[in-house]
């Protein structure tokens, strides 16, 4: 297994009110906003002394989570994500959304663990040397 295995690998949260929760880990946490524009909407990428720390989207859009109250939603590192997703299913777990890619970023599933929670789950692109 690699060293970046099983960890935590990135975290974000999903709202529909972008400009108060910028407002407020602002304020907070001292975050500063970087915006990434994307396909699916903006996506803003909080820093801390230049580094990315965690990400936010606006969910208003997304039909899918029209039900679903704001939230913070974990990524988790793992070696191969396609060979992740067949064990999950077979452990008793589900596929919320099949692996697709994120250029830069990596290859990336939603699932759902067999006791019902959500979570993703991503084989990371190598990171550039510092």
């Amino acid at each position: 297994m690699s060293e970046t295995h099983g960890k935590v690998w990135w975290t974000e949260l999903m709202t529909r009110d972008v400009a108060g929760a910028r407002d407020y880990y602002a304020t907070m946490l001292g975050w500063v906003w970087q915006v990434m524009p994307m396909p699916e909407g903006d996506y803003h990428m909080a820093m801390v002394d230049g580094q990315p720390v965690a990400g936010m989207m606006d969910m208003s859009a997304m039909e899918h989570l029209a039900n679903v109250p704001p939230h913070w939603f974990s990524y988790f590192a793992v070696d191969d994500i396609d060979a992740t997703v067949k064990a999950t299913v077979q452990a008793g777990g589900k596929v919320l959304r099949d692996p697709f890619d994120v250029p830069g970023t990596g290859r990336i599933a939603i699932l759902e663990d067999p006791t019902g929670a959500p979570m993703g789950m991503m084989t990371p692109e190598p990171m550039p040397d510092a």
